[in-house]
């Protein structure tokens, strides 16, 4: 090898070893994939649509701070009951016991449970809101989430404010047994008495809602709300399928299924509900 054919191979040795020093690094999470149309886009756009897929209009999963945020004024959300936390009375075990389940769900979500309660403002009409949080072992409802709501109505009925409750759950928590069945009827029954007082109760059913909550509260507003295309249901599909015999349609678990049958009010999309909220409020106004 010749004198410039040796260094013209140690130069492009240096070039290379120089390009992987320098090339740049592409960080995790800049990009998201749309899961049901595979547009991609950067996750900034996305959290600027409110999590809602701007070429298909996907409804991605929002956590209950993010509903905060999306609905109320700034600044106006005053948390209720944020003590109350779940603890084991059956001293359930499974892979692993209830107890160090919950310790980890706080620590992933930074939740005391799967629901947040509190008042705010939509513009600048005061309600009670209850905001469920699927990330919270499935939004199950349990002895804490059926306490905190029942809580939030009996303020709300006090206070003579309209109640709203954002639902996004998996049924009834397994790891209580018969004390998670009893939140059933001591939600319904509290917001029976506030209905009483001629106040209205808003329910919103995001994908997915489901058990023990589609079977009481969930189906219980004056006017019931839905995100599009969520799901929403009481048993799976092969249940019901091999109870009934049946076959039965691809959609019928969907928000569009159950308003063209007249099971829910309204279908609206994320971006639009605060403002739809604020109008309804204004004509429900007391």
């Amino acid at each position: 090898m010749s004198l410039s054919e040796w260094l013209i191979s140690r130069r492009n040795i240096c070039i290379k070893k120089n390009y992987k020093k320098t090339s740049l690094q592409v960080p995790e999470g800049l990009w998201i994939k749309c899961e049901s149309c595979g547009y991609l886009m950067y996750y900034k756009t996305l959290q600027a649509n409110l999590k809602v897929c701007p070429n298909c209009q996907h409804h991605f999963p929002a956590s209950s701070q993010d509903r905060i945020y999306y609905i109320f004024d700034l600044n106006s959300w005053k948390d209720l009951n944020t003590h109350l936390s779940s603890t084991d009375p059956l001293g359930f075990f499974d892979k692993k016991s209830y107890s160090k389940r919950l310790q980890d769900m706080k620590f992933k979500t930074g939740l005391s449970d799967a629901v947040q309660t509190g008042l705010g403002l939509i513009g600048d009409i005061k309600v009670a809101c209850g905001i469920m949080d699927f990330r919270f072992m499935g939004g199950s409802m349990g002895s804490v989430v059926g306490e905190k709501l029942t809580r939030l109505i009996e303020i709300g009925t006090s206070l003579n404010l309209p109640i709203i409750i954002l639902c996004a759950s998996g049924g009834a928590r397994m790891q209580e047994g018969m004390l998670s069945l009893m939140q059933m009827a001591k939600v319904s029954s509290a917001l029976y008495k506030h209905r009483q007082q001629g106040l209205p109760y808003f329910s919103i059913l995001t994908s997915p809602t489901t058990g023990g909550v589609t079977a009481s509260f969930a189906m219980l507003g004056d006017l019931i709300l839905a995100e599009p295309k969520a799901l929403i249901a009481f048993a799976g599909r092969r249940v019901i399928e091999q109870t009934i015999k049946e076959e039965l349609p691809n959609d019928f678990q969907t928000s569009e299924y159950l308003f063209n049958h007249g099971f829910i009010d309204l279908i609206i999309s994320r971006p639009h509900l605060r403002s739809t909220l604020h109008k309804l409020l204004i004509l429900y106004k007391i």
